[in-house]
């Protein structure tokens, strides 16, 4: 089915760490969404075409509201932090695939502006009766979702310069810690996803990962976004496939890294 673009109302918007906004948006996106979707938001300034792809923090379907958790990284996200109660915003969503509910000791793990998309899995594991565990990585004592990740989970925490929790790497902390997984689920840099891509297949656990990479489009058309698998992609016919349209989520033994 085609996505089309709409207007959402914007409910509430606020700063919840250095650079990092929370946007709550009621739109008919939130009806379809599931946990590891995107969606594609637009600005009004004009010079600035292309979309801005924001992966989804938490969906409420019932009353059609969709949280956004974002960074600002550049003129676009800064037009977005301005947005207050009230306001529209042009969206296209939701777009990508989604994670899968698998394993009875699961941990979700996310880096940086990775840490919002594990959310809503987190608590659709929850609900599915599973130990969920979380590891989330941060530059420093900034945290954000750190009470919401607490109350679906386990939180296990990491800090590049040691002020809160493990100093170290996510994979440091996941060593560290007191479970071992079943099933892992990651989305942050790649690097990070690299270690956890070779930590997991030494483990022999499975692990699926969430792939940042910038977009144009969002639905698969410019081939902007495209990775290295290690399988023939079928739209392509090489070793090629689209984080957009067939991600961003994948089997980490999927993608090069």
């Amino acid at each position: 089915m085609s996505k089309v673009k709409e207007k959402a109302k914007v409910l509430k918007q606020e700063c919840i760490a250095p650079g990092i906004y929370s946007l709550w948006l009621q739109t008919t996106a939130a009806d379809s969404a599931r946990r590891g979707q995107f969606v594609s938001l637009y600005c009004k300034e004009h010079s600035r075409v292309l979309p801005r792809p924001i992966s989804i923090c938490e969906i409420d379907s019932a009353n059609h509201i969709l949280r956004l958790v974002y960074r600002v990284a550049g003129a676009g996200t800064e037009e977005f932090s301005k947005l207050e109660a009230g306001d529209e915003v042009e969206l296209m969503g939701p777009l990508g695939n989604g994670f899968e509910i698998e394993g009875k000791i699961p941990v979700v793990i996310g880096g940086g502006i990775g840490v919002p998309p594990m959310l809503q899995l987190a608590r659709d594991l929850k609900e599915s009766g599973a130990d969920v565990h979380s590891v989330m990585g941060y530059r420093d004592s900034n945290l954000f979702l750190e009470n919401e990740l607490r109350a679906t989970s386990t939180l296990h925490i990491a800090t590049d310069d040691g002020s809160i929790g493990c100093h170290g790497t996510v994979v440091d902390a996941l060593k560290e810690a007191d479970f071992i997984p079943d099933v892992i689920y990651a989305c942050g840099p790649k690097p990070m996803l690299r270690a956890l891509k070779e930590y997991a297949m030494e483990q022999n656990i499975r692990c699926y990962i969430s792939m940042e990479e910038r977009m144009a489009c969002g639905v698969g058309a410019c081939l902007g976004c495209v990775c290295q698998t290690t399988g023939v992609d079928d739209h392509s016919k090489v070793h090629n496939t689209r984080v957009c349209k067939d991600g961003p989520v994948f089997l980490a033994q999927e993608v090069e890294l």
